[in-house]
């Protein structure tokens, strides 16, 4: 069998944009991934950004240095 690593730093192909007076709380939108796939990020992750994302849960976890 073949595992995954827990974090893999990919980057953001296509993100929707920020929808003004959204708070904090749920201001979270959707983001295309360069590997295809979709997932959550914050509204200041821009497309072109590389970030973290958590292979067990498809889940955004920082921006990548």
């Amino acid at each position: 069998g073949m595992s995954l690593p827990d974090q893999v730093k990919l980057e953001i192909t296509e993100a929707d944009p920020v929808v003004r007076g959204q708070t904090d709380a749920e201001s979270d939108k959707p983001a295309m991934l360069e590997n295809g796939i979709r997932v959550l990020v914050p509204p200041f992750i821009a497309a072109g950004e590389r970030i973290i994302v958590e292979t067990n849960e498809i889940t955004y976890v920082r921006r990548a240095e």
